[in-house]
């Protein structure tokens, strides 16, 4: 079985090189396409998707990942799916339960940063010096439900630590924290959608 990641940009190539070999052991190979930001994915999806339509095999899937940021979660879901149907493939929502599929949406919500937060334990462990009681501050007890840019606050619990004066580099954050981070006790919904598809496969 071979899994083909299209991803949004580079701090969740980061993030998913360390992840997903944990995830999938070593009887799932993939590879992670990084495609610069969100809209040249959105852009140049339905073209990379008929390539793949040409020769891609019974064993292989693919799963493209992208940040919700502020679109509308359902719409934005639909609109990748009508691009994945319009390049010939089929997609886990259009398929009836237990049958196979060719093609998976998963956005983080609303931004990759919400899956840091959803595990706590994993960004101290980068990050000594964050605060033990971070995940029982009201603003970050639902990764998924801060309010104000994910990057953002996590740029501003870094700094308040004393990390990162001059802005946070989210590819390095990114690569740092993975390696920490439990798949089994995050608290981010949208990380536990997106692991529970990987377990499923």
């Amino acid at each position: 079985m071979h899994i083909e990641f299209l991803l949004e940009e580079p701090s969740m190539e980061a993030l998913l090189a360390s992840l997903v070999p944990r995830m999938l052991g070593d009887v799932v190979t993939f590879r992670l396409h990084n495609f610069g930001g969100k809209q040249s994915l959105l852009r140049k999806l339905e073209a990379r998707l008929r390539g793949y339509s040409a020769w891609i095999p019974e064993e292989h899937n693919i799963i493209i990942v992208l940040d919700r940021d502020g679109d509308d979660c359902m719409e934005l879901k639909a609109s990748i799916c009508s691009t994945i149907e319009a390049a010939g493939l089929s997609h886990k929502s259009n398929v009836m339960s237990g049958s196979t599929f060719q093609c998976a949406v998963r956005l983080a919500i609303e931004e990759l940063e919400a899956w840091i937060f959803g595990d706590c334990d994993a960004l101290r462990a980068a990050y000594p010096r964050i605060p033990v009681s971070l995940e029982d501050r009201a603003a970050y007890r639902d990764p998924d439900a801060i309010v104000g840019g994910t990057c953002e606050h996590l740029e501003r619990v870094l700094q308040r630590a004393g990390y990162f004066a001059g802005g946070i580099p989210k590819i390095e954050v990114a690569a740092t924290i993975a390696p920490h981070m439990d798949i089994w006790k995050n608290r981010s919904q949208s990380f536990k959608v997106f692991r529970d598809l990987l377990e499923a496969l």
